[in-house]
């Protein structure tokens, strides 16, 4: 593919992921507002369990996803048909056993489940609700090996243009089952049916841009071995970040309760959100970077990486600043003050949402360059660290100690060490610089959140007319503050020139 092909599909790939984000955000807000109304935060907090509990699920797939995309990124560049046609075979035969592991290992969890649940009053129908959710996973596992193949070949916005469909009809279907019925299970079964129907048209999308997909190809013992190689290290990687991200709402449920998962979990769904903004364009550079990688020289490489961190630093900034400044103010105009989480949760989960954006760059390294070869025990360390360090500030300070522990244990195990090891092999640098610029931005983002934290607390915001107002007025000051301090960067430059470039080509 060529340069110019690479950036046309990008720029695709994030268009259409931002029209997505918004209408997933807007809806996300819609459903959840009816949801809490008519089923309350308890019912929240189960949904919010079982994800976690789904997600540990997930880990039954040993991290073939991860490495089913990275295996497609040659044959697609070479435009070898047979060789994609075996891949999808063998991942086909591998997906089917998957999604049996799955079924089993999440049926012999039911009888546990209320012990993992902690709810104030009884829920007859958990079990049920379960079995539901457990469905909608499963059906997943099912269709994943075709539409990957999309992805890799940068094709994202097909999949998020049948996603802004899918969401819009299962949200309006869900809404209306929860105003008649006021039924969870009603709800859950809509979910399940249009998670179907969705993959249902990825895969013959899928097989519309490659149908010789469907063709029943045998992949070679050398190719056979070379996955699995691969495999035994994403398997420890896929373990180590299920772990990370999987167990924090089950933790909370075990030791704080349900109710206080579901309270989380509006905050979680807002900075998940914001996230999404990073995700869309940096996912989208994805497949693009590592073309870049296996073409390129070390100087090449590191240049669109510095690139896309300024970027990153930048986004970063606005995005956690205007989280820790708006959002309790937020869901008090939106929910109302009872739905709001003391100081210390807020300043905690912040920390996450922080570490989260300014880390996406080095991601989407990680996952081109195939770097958790060689970090996976690294990782797998932080994650046993972040379940013990959980339990222990957990039973000490509540939510807040759960969710500090998850930024202590970034912090202490692949934040130190992941870095280096990318520097010293892709980059032929040290990794010194890039740590020094993280702790600058960082006490930038430290300040500006201090000195407007000082300025808004003299307002009360209890109407949605000075929320608007005040979300634009940190938005712009918090922006205009990290452009000054980073308009002169090579990056932000490149980013500009690019932008220019763009602007001027359209006109």
């Amino acid at each position: 593919m060529s340069k110019e092909s690479r950036t046309k599909q990008t720029a695709k790939n994030m268009t259409w992921g931002f029209a997505s984000q918004f209408v997933a955000m807007v809806l996300s807000f819609v459903s959840r507002t009816v949801f809490i109304r008519y089923l309350g935060a308890e019912y929240l907090g189960i949904n919010s369990v079982f994800s976690d509990v789904l997600n540990l699920l997930s880990m039954a797939d040993l991290g073939f996803n991860t490495a089913m995309a990275y295996s497609f990124y040659k044959p697609l560049a070479m435009k070898d048909e047979k060789k994609l046609a075996a891949l999808v075979t063998f991942y086909s035969n591998v997906y089917r056993i998957i999604a049996i592991s799955i079924t089993v290992i999440g049926l012999i969890l039911v009888p546990f489940l209320r012990v993992i649940v902690k709810t104030e009053t009884d829920i007859p129908l958990l079990e049920v609700y379960y079995l539901f959710s457990l469905a909608g996973v499963i059906i997943s596992y099912l269709f994943v090996y075709k539409t990957t193949i999309l992805t890799a070949d940068q094709k994202n916005y097909e999949l998020t243009s049948i996603n802004i469909y899918i969401s819009f009809g299962k949200t309006f279907l869900q809404i209306l089952a929860l105003v008649l019925w006021q039924n969870y299970i009603v709800y859950l079964a809509i979910g399940v049916v249009l998670q179907f129907i969705r993959n249902l048209i990825a895969t013959r999308k899928a097989e519309k841009y490659y149908p010789y997909i469907k063709n029943k190809e045998k992949l070679s013992k050398e190719d056979r071995e070379s996955i699995y190689k691969n495999l035994r290290s994403v398997v420890i990687y896929k373990l180590s970040n299920t772990l990370f991200t999987g167990t924090d709402n089950i933790i909370i449920s075990m030791i704080v309760g349900i109710g206080i998962a579901g309270l989380y979990s509006n905050y979680l769904m807002i900075s998940q959100k914001l996230l999404l903004v990073l995700q869309i364009i940096f996912s989208a550079l994805t497949a693009s970077i590592g073309n870049i990688i296996a073409k390129e020289n070390s100087q090449k490489r590191y240049e669109v990486f510095v690139s896309i961190q300024s970027l990153s630093f930048i986004m970063s900034g606005v995005i956690t600043c205007g989280f820790f400044l708006v959002i309790n103010d937020f869901i008090t105009v939106w929910l109302g003050a009872n739905f709001t989480l003391d100081f210390l949760t807020v300043v905690a989960i912040t920390l996450n949402t922080y570490l989260s954006c300014i880390l996406q760059p080095f991601w989407v390294y990680r996952d081109a360059t195939g770097l958790y070869m060689k970090t996976k025990y690294v990782s797998l360390a932080g994650s046993i660290l972040n379940i013990v360090l959980s339990v222990i500030l957990g039973l000490w300070l509540g939510l807040a100690g759960i969710l500090l522990a998850t930024v202590i244990s970034r912090l202490s195990s692949y934040f130190l060490y992941e870095p280096i090891v990318l520097f010293k092999d892709f980059f032929d640098k040290s990794a010194t610089g890039y740590y020094t610029s993280i702790a600058k931005n960082a006490l930038i983002a430290l300040a500006s959140c201090v000195l407007l934290k000082l300025l808004l607390d003299r307002f009360t915001i209890d109407s949605w007319p000075k929320l608007i107002v005040e979300i634009i007025f940190v938005g712009l000051v918090v922006s205009v503050i990290y452009i000054i301090f980073y308009h002169n960067t090579d990056g932000f430059k490149m980013i500009s020139n690019k932008v220019k470039s763009f602007i001027k080509k359209r006109s």
